[in-house]
């Protein structure tokens, strides 16, 4: 038969999931680890190689002052590290047959501290960055035993995934920012509904048409559409998964200005068979045809007077009225025009023109 899993254990797992998400990570679980191990404090560094100073530092329970000084003093120099990958080891195993002299200043700064009591376990990733943990017992107190450190050696598998999820989690919350920088820089408004037509997530623009309830707005958490036509459609999207994967209409708003909406499905197969969350980009009705120098810049990593080239490329001048327009020459423009294609990875004025249509959405 199968042993069952100990509710404490169960307990310090789920704390280490729910974690990835918490802000600060982690703190709840490194209590109820060093509690687990009947240790004073427990440690959790996230650090990409050579780095002088970590990434994140969390050590709930241990004493402001000395987490202050050994960041300053000896983190760098930190001898305790480059363990072997994902193995539990002691301090005293460390130190086994190395001269009693080294690290004189490092051991007295543990024993200030609390002591040379510590269990350790590196994990090195492939993006070339490492996550250390240590928990500390006082000096005074036995030393840990071997179904302690056991405990330990168990749970380096789920530390090691919570990890990489904590790390994907950081790429795609970096990704999202970036891609939020360039909505706003087009002077959109992004919804993200899930099936219920509740937001998800939203930019300030898409707050602030909500809160103007014209034509869109909110009611009993959900978002709700005053058109008949627009909400049809949207509906088919979120609901069915069938027809188009975008939807594209007018909102009239007297009030507030009408509204192009771009509804756009997203693929959240694995939970919703297809269905089930979608994008709204809304952008006022008369800056539809509108893109600024300054957003190309920003989308394109473009120089400014490419991107002031690319603006008017994208009204349908052609490359000299173009230039006439801009004051420059049509050498100038072809120059860098030629730069264009290369930073974008297109070889000709017609296939800029569609990159340039398609970021409009």
């Amino acid at each position: 038969m199968p042993r069952p899993v100990s509710p404490e254990l169960s307990d310090l797992l789920s704390s280490l999931y729910q974690g990835i998400e918490a802000d600060p990570p982690w703190q709840e679980f490194l209590a109820a680890l060093a509690q687990w191990l009947d240790a004073d404090y427990a440690t959790l560094i996230l650090a990409a190689k050579d780095r002088a100073i970590p990434g994140t530092f969390l050590s709930p329970g241990a004493d402001p002052a000395r987490t202050a000084q050994y960041l300053e003093q000896f983190f760098a120099s930190d001898p305790f590290r480059n363990l072997a990958n994902d193995t539990v080891t002691s301090f005293a195993e460390f130190l086994s047959g190395q001269d009693s002299s080294l690290y004189a200043d490092y051991r007295a700064f543990l024993a200030q501290a609390g002591g040379e009591q510590v269990l350790a376990v590196d994990m090195r990733f492939p993006s070339l960055f490492e996550a250390r943990v240590r928990v500390t017992r006082s000096h005074g107190r036995p030393a840990f035993t071997m179904e302690e450190r056991n405990r330990l050696q168990a749970i380096v598998p789920h530390l090691r995934n919570a990890v990489r999820l904590f790390e994907q989690l950081q790429f795609a919350n970096a990704e999202r920012d970036v891609f939020r920088s360039a909505i706003d820089a087009l002077g959109l408004a992004l919804l993200v509904l899930d099936r219920q037509m509740q937001v998800v997530s939203a930019n300030s623009l898409g707050h602030r048409i909500l809160d103007e309830a014209e034509g869109i707005f909110r009611a009993a958490g959900k978002v709700q559409f005053r058109s008949g036509q627009g909400a049809n459609r949207i509906a088919d999207l979120i609901q069915t998964g069938k027809g188009q994967s975008t939807a594209r209409f007018r909102m009239a708003r007297p009030d507030h200005g009408d509204l192009i909406v771009t509804a756009r499905a997203l693929d959240l197969s694995a939970i919703h068979s297809g269905t089930g969350a979608l994008a709204l980009f809304l952008v006022p009705a008369e800056n539809e045809n509108r893109f600024e120098p300054e957003t190309i810049r920003q989308l394109l990593g473009v120089t400014p007077a490419e991107a002031r080239l690319c603006a008017e490329l994208a009204t349908g001048r052609s490359l000299g009225d173009a230039a006439s327009e801009l004051g420059i020459s049509r050498n100038t423009a072809k120059v860098q025009l030629r730069s264009i294609f290369v930073k974008t990875q297109v070889n000709r004025q017609a296939q800029l023109i569609n990159l340039l249509s398609s970021l409009r959405g």
